[in-house]
C-alpha cells in the first residue's frame, strides 16, 4: 500500500496518509487503502492505540479528491458518500482509541475524517475547514453530524455555513482539538498523549469509549442504563481488581494491557 503508510510499535499503530503532492486529498483508491488498515487493526488485540496524520508539514488531509467528484451523478454521489461513512463510521467504531494528530490542513473530508477519531491534537499552524458549500455541495463524510456534537450547534452551522477555515487556536477555543503543539513537536506530544491513556486500563478505556459513542445518540435515560451495564461489566476483568488493590496498596497498577 503506498498511500497509507503503517508502522506498529509498542501497542501503538501510526497510520500516515501519503500523498503529499496533492496535499493527502482523499481518493477512492486512499480510502480502499484506509480502510483495508483499519480493518485490521481491529482484529489486532495487540495494538491498543491509533494515531492517524498526514505526511509532510503542510496537510492532514485537504479533502476529497474534487476531480473525482466533478462528473458525479446522484446516484454515484450518494455511493461516493456512503463509501466515505462506512469507513469512518468504522474508525469511530475501533475498539481501540484514536487520535487524529493533525499537522496541516484538514479540510472538507479531512476533516471529517479528524472528527471521525476519538481526539485530536493539531500544530499551531493547522487549518480547519468544511469548504463544501463554496463547490455548491454539502459535506457528505459526516460534518454535519459529527462537527455539531463536537463543538456545538451554533460552531458547526457558522463553519459549515460560510466554509470560512479556521486556525488552530480558534479551534482548541471552540473544543475541535484537544491540544496544540508547535509543528516538530506535534507527533512527540501526541505520542505522550498516547502513552498517558494507554498507562490506565485499556480494558476500562475502550468500556468507557462504548459507552460514550452509545449514550450520544440516545436519550439519558437509556444511556445511564448502557452505563451502569459497562461499569458492571468492569467488575468481571482482572484490571478491576488489580486498579482497586493498588489504590489501596498506594503503588502504581500493572494492568495487563
Amino acid at each position: 500500500m503506498s498511500f497509507v503508510l503503517l508502522q506498529t510499535a509498542n501497542g501503538i499503530a501510526e497510520i500516515v496518509i501519503n500523498k503529499p503532492e496533492t496535499l493527502n486529498a482523499l481518493n477512492s483508491l486512499i480510502l480502499n487503502e484506509l480502510e483495508k488498515v483499519i480493518n485490521n487493526i481491529s482484529k489486532d488485540d495487540d495494538i491498543k492505540l491509533v494515531i492517524i496524520t498526514g505526511q509532510g508539514s503542510k496537510s492532514f488531509a485537504a479533502g476529497a479528491d474534487i476531480n473525482e467528484m466533478k462528473d458525479l451523478n446522484p446516484q454515484q454521489a450518494r455511493e461516493f458518500s456512503r463509501f466515505g461513512h462506512t469507513v469512518f463510521k468504522t474508525i469511530e467504531n475501533l475498539q481501540q482509541i484514536t487520535i487524529a494528530a493533525i499537522n496541516g490542513y484538514a479540510l472538507g473530508g479531512g476533516l471529517e475524517l479528524a472528527l471521525a477519531c476519538d481526539l485530536r491534537t493539531a500544530s499551531k499552524t493547522a487549518k480547519f475547514g468544511l469548504p463544501e458549500v463554496s463547490l455548491g455541495i454539502t459535506p457528505g463524510y459526516g460534518g454535519t453530524q459529527r462537527l455539531q456534537r463536537i463543538v456545538g450547534m451554533s460552531h458547526a452551522k457558522e463553519m459549515i455555513f460560510t466554509g470560512e477555515m479556521i486556525d488552530a487556536n480558534e479551534a482548541y477555543r471552540i473544543g475541535l482539538v484537544n491540544k496544540v503543539y508547535e509543528q516538530d513537536e506535534l507527533l512527540p506530544c501526541t505520542r505522550l498523549l498516547a502513552q498517558k491513556i494507554l498507562s490506565n486500563s485499556m480494558s476500562a478505556v475502550s468500556l468507557a469509549k462504548a459507552s460514550i459513542n452509545y449514550g450520544i445518540q440516545c436519550g439519558l435515560d437509556s444511556a445511564c442504563q448502557y452505563e451502569t451495564e459497562i461499569f458492571s461489566l468492569c467488575f468481571s476483568t482482572r484490571d478491576r481488581i488489580e486498579g482497586i488493590n493498588a489504590f489501596i496498596e498506594k503503588r502504581k497498577p500493572q494492568f495487563g494491557n
